[in-house]
């Protein structure tokens, strides 16, 4: 279910594609002791942008790494047990907990929750599931966010929460695209990304 990396680092792909053209680094910082993290948003895992955004609001920090790429954008995919970019990095250190927003493959409607912190786990999985969401645990290991070295673990008390939100699901959270390619969130997305900040409040 991995996806093979076309770079090691982000120093490797810095070299290659360029910032602005192929893709964009967004930050915010909160006054929470929580991050919200899209590391692979815009058209490598569409949709997670969006949601991380949400989910983040004004309380959290907030950090996207985006594709901008008119097309290939899965080539800027840096898998989360080596995401290295420097401004990411800062911000996951700068907090206690992180929460990583991810996109699946899977035509399911599914949310498979991972990372070490159990109890905030709990606490997504149950705000989601009183919603109506659907919410699994991932069947292979390489979702399930368990490495200390990802980008979810990385926030100050080494355990933070991964959310793969499969490709059925994230469809399912926005309005067709328009002629011009844009897609306006929907009541459905509304939920979900309510939920979510929920649990984080209820953390």
């Amino acid at each position: 279910m991995g996806i093979k990396d076309c770079y090691s680092s982000y120093l490797e792909l810095q070299q290659v594609e360029r910032e602005g053209k192929d893709y964009r680094i967004h930050v915010r910082e909160g006054l929470s002791d929580i991050a919200v993290m899209a590391p692979h948003g815009g058209g490598i895992e569409p949709g997670t942008h969006e949601i991380a955004d949400a989910v983040a609001g004004t309380e959290h920090s907030f950090y996207c790494f985006e594709g901008i790429k008119k097309s290939r954008n899965l080539r800027l995919h840096l898998t989360s047990t080596h995401f290295d970019e420097d401004r990411g990095v800062r911000i996951a250190n700068s907090v206690q907990v992180v929460v990583a927003i991810h996109g699946s493959s899977e035509n399911e409607e599914v949310v498979y929750l991972g990372g070490l912190n159990t109890g905030l786990k709990e606490k997504i999985r149950a705000q989601l599931t009183h919603a109506g969401f659907v919410v699994k645990e991932s069947p292979g290991t390489a979702l399930q966010g368990c490495n200390p070295a990802n980008i979810c673990n990385r926030g100050a008390s080494g355990a933070g929460v991964q959310l793969e939100i499969s490709q059925g699901l994230r469809q399912k959270l926005f309005v067709p695209a328009e002629n011009d390619g844009t897609k306006s969130k929907n009541r459905l997305f509304d939920d979900f990304v309510s939920s979510l900040r929920k649990a984080l409040g209820a953390r």
